[in-house]
């Protein structure tokens, strides 16, 4: 590893099952991008891969492998020149990643994926618990699996795109009866996602969510978090959590945002606007 760029991880599809334990799921943020970044490359989609925030990733093969970059659109250079994406390196080769023209994290595929010792089944790094490999740093060297199949190119490979505004689809509760008609104040709310957001959850700026009267000043004890929990602090301003959540919180939660709809959170940038569709 020549540099990592702001922030560099190695990350596969997550330890759930383990919440019992206090274990966040963990796993790539944007799920889909991993798995066709894998799939690229010829490896299982479970595999590890790298996730690269907002690119200046450069790295050194020390061995002939294939590498493919999934996600936003992010420029692909080997020893300087513009690649398309599954691309070949040869021992020597000096692969950059530069910043994606829009959302957050590139998905790099290797072939053979990233063979670091598992812990709790998976490869992933949790920022929360601190399982998984530390975070990339120059100087460090990744070992490779075996290959197990054959590179997978693609005439046309989409970009991930993020819209200006999300709109995020909502199952309200367990909590919604602490908020004055909660479905209302969600579907009326106006937020941005603010730059204090991170792998633990997106914090969003914007409506103060308003508790009922009976609520106001209240605590709740701590209990179970999934997910995609939308938890409101005192404040007001809601929390999505992502999969480095805490397993557990003591802020109502009003409402989970559906697996499916995550990626794209994941993905977005500080000052994307957002808003609920809630349903019960």
């Amino acid at each position: 590893m020549l540099r990592t760029g702001p922030q560099a991880l190695v990350q596969d599809l997550g330890r759930p099952g383990y919440a019992h334990l206090g274990v966040p799921p963990s796993g790539a943020l944007d799920a889909p991008s991993l798995r066709l970044a894998n799939r690229l490359a010829g490896n299982p989609e479970d595999a590890a891969c790298l996730e690269v925030l907002l690119g200046g990733l450069a790295l050194r093969a020390g061995c002939s492998c294939t590498a493919a970059v999934a996600g936003p659109a992010t420029p692909l250079l080997v020893n300087g020149v513009a690649r398309d994406s599954p691309t070949h390196l040869a021992p020597g080769d000096e692969l950059v990643l530069g910043t994606p023209v829009a959302g957050l994290r590139a998905y790099l595929a290797l072939s053979g994926g990233v063979a670091l010792p598992a812990e709790l089944g998976s490869r992933a790094t949790d920022l929360l618990s601190g399982l998984g490999p530390a975070p990339l740093a120059a100087g460090d060297v990744l070992p490779l699996g075996v290959p197990t199949g054959v590179p997978t190119g693609a005439d046309v490979l989409p970009p991930v795109r993020v819209p200006d505004e999300l709109v995020l689809p909502v199952v309200t509760g367990p909590r919604d009866d602490w908020f004055d008609d909660a479905v209302a104040q969600l579907r009326a709310g106006r937020w941005e996602v603010s730059e204090r957001s991170n792998r633990v959850g997106v914090r969003l700026r914007g409506t103060a969510l308003l508790r009922t009267a009976a609520r106001q000043g209240c605590e709740l004890p701590s209990e179970g978090l999934v997910t995609g929990a939308v938890q409101v602090p005192a404040a007001g301003r809601p929390v999505v959590f992502l999969a480095d959540h805490p397993t557990t919180g003591g802020y109502p939660v009003v409402g989970v945002v559906p697996p499916d709809a995550l990626p794209a959170l994941g993905q977005a940038r500080p000052g994307t606007r957002v808003r609920f569709r809630p349903h019960g």
